[in-house]
């Protein structure tokens, strides 16, 4: 008796393991991982000057360098339309190979383990392992956003805060591994993404869209792990500053930071046991239901199955009667739907509204990343140390949390109550870019830092909003797809101003420094400009775009003004609507057929 005791028991934590890996929870909780692991494009600024020494760049060169990186984080075309065909664990396991193919080959360049590679070939590589980020996105981020449409504002702010504290999560590991070594942070960038996205890649799939009586109370759980994580983050990077850490020190703070960034498998474990329990003592009601199977098990099975089965059914239904004229992928190029219905692919690629987001993400990231890309440099101008410049990024990497969880949060929580659309919101976080290009521009003491937060924040919220708004406008069916090409125009963006401006204009000032000083570019090894003149004339070009992107914002805000003000969401609500109305209308056929 004791033994089948034990044998039952073992079986019901087994079944109940299975729920936990199987839940909606614990996929939430993985991809919060995979997000966590996929920002690592936000640390070049901590590794670049290693490259640019080791390989002997000039400013222009790791400027393109920079750009090749920020072009594959941002053309995921290619992981967007093979998610469209494949499942998601396909996906993730294409990006795993592609990040670390291409960052341990950075590595093995910088450590001369292999012979030194020519500037295209770096470039391919860096552009490989950055796009990587693109398959962690689509695999995982689209997925989340599809099991949750009516929560997808804080879900997106979630995933992407999680990929915006990515930089400070990495720079404490790296810390704890390594030491101070910014060659041996390219290292840990290739592999350990890599490892987390193979550890979970058959937990991330589609689920069934449903409501759940604890899911908001959920979500704000997960805010306030995250918004916890940050200032841990923060204190723990200012104290590093202000203190010297021992190596043990180092290890004890990566070890907190771990606690916070698994809390919420703790939250998905309670989540899961409460539905375990409920369904392991269910409700009279049920167990009138479980009677009748044993008196009449055909007919109460097939309306079990019909119950469990009749969602999709439902949904499809609606979908019809709202959209009489269903579209293919790329048919009624010219003639598309009402906004918040579902595009196809060209009809949303050659909208205004979408070329109005183009545009203002051709001006808004591609400042934000210019500026992110620059900062070890610009530290390096100004006559910071390396540790500070490091503080720097991770600061960058904070903010950049809080700019995300605010554009899907906060942004939400507006929207809801007060009808502001979301490109209004945009176009606020596109000025503050303005002011911390001007302090960049014109730097007094500790204004770096201040620069550093609002440029942060400011691209952290944008790159969410516009994640966001193309959910929004343009619909979920073919959003793996309209999500990538949404933000092309990033890398553009980058090129133009990081590669033809502010390199040019650096290596201008580098160069009449070394005529000053009786030099050529041929004495020495590495191009550097000191002085507050280095970055003055190009970043106050990057503050008017940034103006220019905001008033063009606008016009997107009074052109979706009216369908903001109405109720978003309300297609979805019909369905769960439905979809609970049927089960429920079932069940009382079941209890009545007892």
């Amino acid at each position: 008796m004791a033994t089948d005791h034990q044998s039952n028991d073992h079986c019901q934590c087994c079944s109940f393991l299975l729920q936990v890996l199987r839940g909606r929870w614990f996929m939430m909780f993985a991809s919060f991982l995979i997000m966590a692991g996929a920002g690592a494009t936000y640390l070049f600024g901590t590794y670049s000057k290693e490259i640019k020494s080791t390989l002997g760049y000039d400013q222009t060169t790791l400027n393109l360098l920079s750009t090749c990186k920020d072009l594959g984080a941002n053309v995921g075309v290619l992981s967007g339309l093979l998610a469209e065909v494949t499942p998601p664990w396909l996906v993730l396991l294409v990006g795993s190979a592609m990040n670390f193919g291409g960052y341990f080959m950075i590595w093995l360049a910088v450590m001369k383990k292999i012979a030194k590679p020519k500037v295209w070939q770096m470039c391919l590589y860096i552009c490989i392992g950055a796009n990587s980020q693109n398959f962690a996105n689509t695999g995982s981020l689209v997925t989340c956003v599809k099991n949750f449409p009516e929560s997808r504002g804080m879900m997106l702010g979630l995933m992407k805060g999680f990929v915006g504290l990515s930089g400070a999560v990495f720079t404490q590991i790296y810390l704890a591994i390594y030491g101070n070594d910014a060659k041996s942070m390219i290292l840990l960038i290739a592999w350990l993404p890599a490892l987390v996205s193979l550890v979970f890649v058959y937990t991330i799939r589609p689920l069934k869209v449903s409501s759940h009586p604890n899911e908001l109370k959920v979500f704000y759980e997960y805010l306030y792990i995250t918004i916890a994580l940050a200032l841990c983050l923060m204190g723990l990077t200012i104290a590093q500053k202000q203190a010297h850490f021992p190596h043990v020190g180092y290890i004890g703070s990566a070890i907190a930071v771990c606690i916070f960034v698994f809390l919420p498998l703790f939250i998905a474990f309670r989540e899961e046991f409460a539905a375990w329990q409920q369904r392991k003592h269910p409700t009279p009601a049920y167990a009138v239901v479980i009677v009748s199977e044993q008196t009449t098990p055909v007919a109460t099975k097939s309306e079990i199955v019909e119950i469990e089965s009749d969602h999709s059914q439902t949904l499809q239904t609606e979908n019809k009667k709202q959209e009489p004229d269903q579209t293919p992928c790329c048919g009624n190029i010219f003639k598309p739907p009402k906004r918040g219905e579902d595009y196809g692919i060209l009809q949303a690629l050659l909208s205004i509204d979408m070329l109005i987001l183009f545009l203002a993400t051709f001006c808004g990231l591609g400042c934000s990343l210019t500026a992110i890309d620059n900062l070890g440099q610009i530290g390096e101008s100004l006559g910071y140390p390396q540790h500070t410049i490091n503080t720097f990024v991770s600061l960058v990497s904070i903010w950049n949390y809080f700019g995300r969880v605010f554009a899907g949060f906060v942004s939400e929580i507006i929207l809801l109550k007060y009808k502001v659309p979301r490109p209004l919101i945009m176009a606020i976080s596109l000025i503050l870019s303005a002011v911390g290009d001007v302090l960049i521009a014109f730097p007094k003491p500790g204004s770096v830092y201040v620069a550093s937060l609002l440029v942060g924040f400011s691209y952290g919220a944008q790159l969410t909003l516009l994640f966001i708004i193309i959910s929004e406008l343009f619909g979920l069916k073919y959003y793996s797809t309209l999500f990538n090409c949404g933000q092309l125009a990033s890398p553009l963006g980058s090129y133009v101003l990081n590669v033809i401006v502010v390199g040019r204009l650096y290596d201008r000032e580098a160069m009449k420094q070394l005529a000053e000083k009786g030099m050529t570019r041929a004495m020495v090894k590495d191009l550097t400009c000191i002085g507050r003149q280095c970055y003055r004339l190009s970043f106050t070009i990057l503050a008017g775009v940034n103006i220019f992107g905001a008033l063009i914002t606008f016009i997107l805000v009074m052109r979706t003004r009216r369908y903001y003000s109405g109720d978003i969401y309300k297609k979805f609500k019909e369905q769960i609507a439905a979809a609970n109305e049927k089960k429920m209308a079932a069940k009382q056929n079941v209890s009545g057929n007892t």
